[in-house]
């Protein structure tokens, strides 16, 4: 069956099964990889995108679901400018291995778009869902308040 999906602002026609994950829609059939598998059952965020804007495990989320335009980690910046929440990433020196990475950046974006101004509880709470090895933590709460400010600041 063909699903017409938009993602990063482009529309897509797959021809895949409606109980496909999003996941592989993305990595497979449209070949963008940024977006990472990590469990396979929405435990460590690795696969985190935005559905109209909101955070989403796209393992657990089947093709026939997806409700809204898809925003993966390729489509939050630019080739030429970063978003805030990125260029706070770098800033932060937050990526160790980077597995994670993509997820984290996903969501705390989300995380931002509806709390422009979070305090360290709910970016705890937002973020619980993310796991990273190599505990970045501090990093990862640190850019995102950077990222705030910057966002504040533009």
């Amino acid at each position: 069956m063909s699903t017409t999906l938009r993602i990063n602002g482009i529309t897509h026609q797959v021809d895949l099964p409606d109980d496909v994950p999003l996941l592989w829609v993305l990595r497979d059939e449209v070949g963008l990889t940024g977006t990472k598998f990590g469990c396979g059952v929405a435990a460590c965020g690795a696969c985190t995108v935005h559905i109209d804007g909101e955070a989403v495990r796209s393992c657990q989320v089947a093709l026939s679901d997806v409700w809204g335009d898809v925003t993966t980690i390729e489509g939050i910046g630019t080739p030429d400018t970063m978003a805030a929440v990125q260029q706070a990433w770098v800033a932060n020196q937050v990526a160790q291995c980077g597995y994670c990475q993509s997820g984290q950046i996903m969501q705390a974006a989300s995380l931002l778009a509806e709390n422009p101004s979070p305090s360290d509880a709910e970016i705890d709470e937002a973020m619980q869902g993310n796991l990273c090895r190599c505990g970045t933590y501090p990093r990862i709460r640190a850019a995102i308040h950077d990222a705030a400010k910057m966002m504040k600041e533009a």
